[in-house]
């Protein structure tokens, strides 16, 4: 009996998603162009039994191969989990001039003090990047460099170089021959990824890629880029500003919501170790529409200033601007304003921003947003010295939110006089009914003698004790 002839499977190279036939549209990431052939495009089928080294049992592994190693920069550190794992696969995306290249460059600088380092660039000729080293103090003789967009030359530079750590910026510039399409394209970055992760891997080579990212902010290229590295980071930053922050959205090594601050300046790229006060503005008298309150980033506790514009308008539909801020919190927060508050928003234009560029998530931000709205509603300040934070709930009830004794230990070192909380955030160690206000008390490592904390159990109490 003849045996039927296996049916072809078709493979999306942007997503992964699998299908019997061939469609001209990806049908789980719904891009154009990306369905082939399984093998079509250079992908290497590896034969059964072809194995590298014996399994062993998990007792036998030796854990100390994967001990992260410093790169000589803190905050960087910090992000990664306290350094480069050896074989690791960093993914470093972000605009195009917001910094990566002098940041990597630096890092590399640091590392070749005691180790090789091979810095190969793609996108700049290698005297760009010896200027660059020049004005940023990073030349050292064991930091080689290569300018090549090449694969295979990139993989000789390598067996002849021997490097601890690997740079190459950018992965998409790279282009290999055993993949169709043109440099930067889903599937020759998509080849050179997986090579250079095989690589890694082998040679137990910590690497570094430099990414670009798409006018969305995400990061270009195949969605399978993301999956195939340890390490995906994000460098964020205003380019009117010289702030710029690192930070970790995928971490096998370490946490994924610890932040690096580092100052970007003609002489190089520096981390802040103290960043608290820089997302803060600095006045002699208050100003309606503003409230300061504390985020949580990882282990390390930010002040923020959130503030807010309500302006009358005759347009039939009002704008709702928010920068930095969670567009969605901060519409839900204007809702709960308007009907538990009875405030009247619906002929004003209102805006709401962060001060210094940093992006806030965190839901006990809803509180100073719901703050500051009315205190620019109402043209009128809110006291000095005050900080808010809290989740606002759809009832206009307030919620709790975690890490409320470091934030509050945080706004009371910098100065910070009061505190307006949910209930129940200081039930340890207060003995005070919710509304009641609270001296908090003082010890070593609790907080400033002084700062006064207000419980509200909802936005009447909180609206009350401000007002």
């Amino acid at each position: 009996m003849a045996k039927t002839a296996q049916k072809p499977g078709y493979r999306c190279a942007e997503c992964g998603w699998r299908t019997t036939k061939w469609v001209g549209r990806c049908g789980e990431c719904q891009a154009w162009g990306t369905v082939d052939e399984e093998g079509a495009r250079g992908v290497n089928v590896v034969q059964a039994g072809a194995t590298s080294a014996p399994a062993l049992p998990i007792g036998q592994v030796k854990a100390e191969v994967a001990t992260a190693r410093s790169t000589g920069v803190a905050e960087l550190d910090r992000v990664l989990g306290g350094g480069l794992v050896p074989g690791a696969v960093v993914l470093l995306a972000g605009e195009p001039g917001i910094g990566k290249s002098t940041l990597l460059l630096e890092a590399a600088a640091r590392i070749a003090e005691r180790a090789t380092v091979l810095y190969v660039t793609g996108e700049e000729s290698a005297a760009q990047v010896r200027l660059r080293a020049d004005r940023i103090g990073a030349i050292q003789d064991q930091l080689y460099l290569a300018a090549e967009t090449e694969l295979s030359a990139l993989v000789t530079h390598v067996e002849k170089v021997q490097p601890r750590l690997l740079v190459v910026d950018s992965v998409q510039t790279i282009g290999s021959a055993q993949a169709t399409g043109v440099p930067g394209g889903v599937t020759q970055v998509r080849e050179v990824a997986a090579n250079l992760v095989r690589l890694a891997k082998e040679r137990n080579l910590a690497t570094v890629l430099v990414g670009h990212v798409t006018k969305d902010g995400s990061i270009a290229g195949p969605r399978t880029l993301e999956h195939l590295v340890d390490v995906v980071l994000n460098f964020e930053g205003d380019r009117h500003s010289r702030l710029r922050m690192v930070r970790a959205i995928k971490n096998r090594f370490g946490p994924t919501d610890e932040i690096g601050c580092f100052d970007l300046h003609e002489r190089g790229i520096e981390g802040i170790t103290d960043p608290s006060g820089l997302f803060v503005s600095r006045r002699s008298e208050p100003v309606p529409g503003t409230c300061v309150t504390v985020t949580v980033e990882g282990t390390r506790p930010l002040p923020a200033e959130v503030q807010a514009l309500v302006a009358r308008t005759e347009a039939q539909q009002p704008r709702r601007t928010s920068s930095g801020l969670d567009t969605y919190r901060v519409q839900m927060v204007l809702a709960v304003l308007e009907r538990r508050l009875n405030a009247r928003l619906g002929g004003c234009d209102v805006f709401t921003a962060t001060v210094g560029g940093i992006k806030l998530a965190d839901p006990a931000v809803d509180l100073s947003v719901m703050l500051a709205v009315a205190s620019a509603a109402g043209d009128k300040p809110l006291p000095p010295g005050l900080v808010a934070l809290g989740e606002v709930g759809l009832a206009g009830e307030l919620r709790p939110v975690k890490d409320v004794r470091r934030r509050l230990t945080e706004a009371a070192r910098l100065g910070f006089k009061r505190a307006l909380v949910p209930a129940g955030s200081l039930e340890e160690g207060t003995g005070k009914r919710p509304g009641q206000r609270a001296l908090v008390p003082v010890g070593p490592v609790a907080f400033a003698p002084g700062f006064e904390v207000v419980q509200a159990e909802n936005v009447w109490d909180a609206l009350t004790h401000v007002t």
